[in-house]
């Protein structure tokens, strides 16, 4: 199969999953490419986002980009202005990446900043 394909099928799978799981909490839905990280705290029941933060906003845009530290950066910043919207636990979606690496920084930051997941 192709590899969109396959990234959509473990997608929708891990979203089943959630979805049973989640007992109405909102969904912290990330994103990464090679240069960027994007976050996000969707509440699926009124579909709507409540927060959202990037590597591409004007404050992190000078010093960081897709390692680690800016993986990290956006956990604690996603984690303050979810917590700033009155959210403070969440279903982590981890998409179609495996928990490891920059995806896994980006968690230990937002728990860090006082998510629980």
């Amino acid at each position: 199969m192709h590899k969109l394909a396959l990234q959509a099928r473990r997608r929708s799978r891990l979203r089943y999953q959630l979805r049973q799981k989640s007992g109405g909490r909102p969904r912290l839905s990330i994103y990464r490419s090679g240069r960027h990280i994007y976050a996000q705290i969707i509440d699926d029941k009124a579909g709507r986002t409540l927060a959202h933060a990037s590597t591409l906003e004007k404050d992190l845009r000078a010093n960081t980009g897709a390692d680690l530290e800016a993986a990290t950066t956006i956990g604690k910043l996603i984690a303050e202005r979810a917590v700033a919207a009155g959210v403070t636990a969440v279903v982590f979606d981890r998409g179609p990446y495996l928990y490891h690496g920059r995806v896994k920084a980006l968690a230990d930051g937002a728990r860090e900043g006082g998510l629980s997941f």
